[in-house]
């Protein structure tokens, strides 16, 4: 039997290479649009929407995919497109699939020429049939923006989205740039008892003004002077829990790091990274007469070059 071919993804609106998010985007789009509590008595919106779920239920699933993809050349048939030999064996389970237009049938030729019935299948497997007219809400992504001590010990944050709600969201300590906090039933409504999409969280540091993160570790510059670094110190300097202490070796050079283990940002799992303390050798911006003279002194008793390293 020769019928019209049905070219679903024509009907949805995406290439034949489409990712299945894209075809997910698509059939939502339109079956917002064309949907019947949206069109009431628009028969011709009905049909749409039927067409649009015939198309979905096959590109949404890999294996039903594959299997209409399979059908290569012969989708150019058109109005007299027959399925390849042997076709007639094949047969899909669709199992409890969200037809979306009642068991009113509604399937094309197409359709039932290639995957048979579902509706005579429901009766025979016991299984149900095509339900009722629902659409899932959409997922909804924005940016939550956290301070790094935030990120590190967590918090709690009240967010207001597009559509007025406020919603009072509690962040876990260890959360880092780019992860993502998930809320079921948060998004957007669905319709007609279509259950809610899912809010998702993605967060985003923002810029602090000591520290540099690295994964696990953070690291702070510590100006010391000249003859600090050749000497040696005891500077204090800022951690994500206030001070700590550090002894800065004699004889260290500018952009030395020294580690302080268990110091960095939480973990999720447990456990701290590190922190590093990058020196960084200051000398006066404007000396004092005894300063100057102590450092002409210096140079005149210094025999070390520093451009490669050795005395003269």
């Amino acid at each position: 039997m020769a019928v019209k071919y049905k070219d679903y993804y024509q009907i949805l609106g995406v290439s034949r290479s489409a990712t299945q998010e894209e075809i997910k985007a698509a059939y939502r789009k339109l079956a917002r649009k064309y949907h019947p509590d949206v069109n009431p008595g628009d028969k011709e919106a009905e049909e749409k929407f039927k067409e649009i779920n015939e198309a979905y239920a096959v590109l949404s699933d890999p294996k039903k995919r594959e299997l209409y993809d399979r059908l290569g050349s012969n989708w150019k048939a058109g109005a007299d497109f027959t399925p390849p030999p042997g076709w007639e064996n094949i047969r899909i389970d669709f199992g409890d699939f969200d037809w979306g237009f009642g068991r009113s049938g509604g399937f094309s030729d197409f359709f039932e020429l290639l995957f048979g019935d579902p509706f005579k299948r429901s009766r025979r497997t016991g299984r149900a049939g095509p339900s009722t007219w629902t659409i899932p809400g959409t997922d909804v992504e924005m940016e939550l923006p956290l301070t790094l001590e935030e990120a590190h010990r967590g918090t709690t944050r009240r967010i207001t989205l597009a559509n007025g709600k406020s919603l009072e969201v509690k962040i876990p300590p260890g959360v880092r740039d780019g992860s993502v906090i998930r809320l079921a039933g948060q998004g957007e409504p669905g319709i007609a008892g279509g259950r809610p999409g899912d809010l998702y969280l993605r967060v985003k540091l923002q810029p602090h003004p000591l520290f540099q993160v690295s994964g696990d570790d953070v690291t702070v510059e510590v100006p010391i002077t000249p003859w600090e670094a050749v000497l040696g110190t005891t500077v204090k300097v800022p951690t994500l829990d206030g001070t700590a202490e550090v002894t800065v070796p004699p004889r260290s050079q500018a952009g030395r790091k020294l580690r302080l283990r268990g110091l960095g940002l939480t973990r999720r799992r447990g456990g701290r990274g590190d922190q590093y303390v990058r020196l960084k050798i200051v000398v006066p911006p404007d000396p004092t007469p005894t300063e100057r003279r102590l450092f002409e002194q210096l140079a005149r008793e210094s025999r070390f070059n520093p451009r490669d390293g050795r005395r003269r």
